[in-house]
């Protein structure tokens, strides 16, 4: 490795050092104090969403600082709305902490096994974003959460994109999309040159600084067929968000770089 991957090696090290100590204080000791001190879940989940939004900042100050990547956020405003559905491509298992931290009283779809790992399943709880474990259960906590006002985040995909290949989104954006009515905010995640991806272990450092590119993109309202059963309605949508994800990735890939608020 070079001199600058051994210095943003461990400015790696130092970010995810950082990152699980204080998912462990959130678990050990925010969570308690939260559940001691306030009795509405509601208002607890709120507080705890806003504490991990800011950390989250705190995160990506620190790895900006520390050299590992920069990044750009094109269209932030549109994720300050709430009562949408923020569907996103996946390309590193970071990109989550950038929606995270840039969207209010975020919920958030993750997978079921992060609920038991020992530096997630603190905030998990205390946020109270959704696990996948069941999918019918998820479907109605997706809607009872989009009837509150929150905005959902979701990567459709279901893992992280496999670099080089077309994106493939399975149906549960789609199924809650048009089960519940809510407009899509479509979020295009580029990361150039790819890191953290699917069995890539952190210590994999890039030859180049990492850049990330979010770009908020106007909403799609979901369109169904009045004709046909639900479930034909979400293979279809899928099919057209899948296309639509691809298309736009590959224009963002070929169009020159644009400023945008960070």
């Amino acid at each position: 490795m070079t001199l600058d991957q051994w210095r943003r090696g461990i400015g790696t090290f130092l970010s995810f050092t950082a990152f699980g100590i204080g998912g462990l204080i959130i678990g050990l000791v925010v969570a308690p104090l939260l559940h001691l001190g306030m009795r509405d879940p509601m208002r607890r989940q709120r507080l705890a969403r806003r504490l991990i939004q800011r950390v989250f900042r705190a995160f990506i100050a620190l790895m900006k600082g520390l050299g590992v990547l920069d990044y750009r956020l094109e269209g932030r405003g549109r994720l300050a709305r709430g009562g949408r559905l923020i569907l996103a491509n996946h390309p590193s298992l970071i990109d989550v902490v950038f929606l995270l931290a840039y969207t209010p009283n975020a919920d958030c779809i993750v997978k079921g096994r992060l609920a038991t790992n020992p530096f997630t399943r603190g905030p998990i709880g205390v946020a109270g974003y959704i696990t996948n474990r069941d999918p019918q259960a998820l479907l109605e906590a997706a809607r009872d959460s989009l009837a509150r006002g929150n905005s959902l985040i979701l990567f459709p995909e279901g893992t992280r994109t496999t670099p080089g290949r077309p994106i493939k989104f399975r149906r549960g954006g789609a199924n809650i999309a048009l089960r519940t009515g809510s407009a899509i905010t479509p979020v295009l995640i580029k990361c150039s040159p790819t890191t953290l991806t699917k069995g890539e272990p952190w210590y994999h450092i890039p030859r180049r600084k990492v850049q990330m590119d979010l770009h908020v993109l106007d909403d799609l309202p979901p369109e169904p067929a009045s004709n046909q059963p639900t479930s034909q309605q979400a293979r279809q949508l899928t099919r057209e968000l899948s296309h639509y994800f691809n298309r736009e990735l590959e224009r963002l890939h070929h169009e020159p770089k644009r400023t945008a608020v960070a």
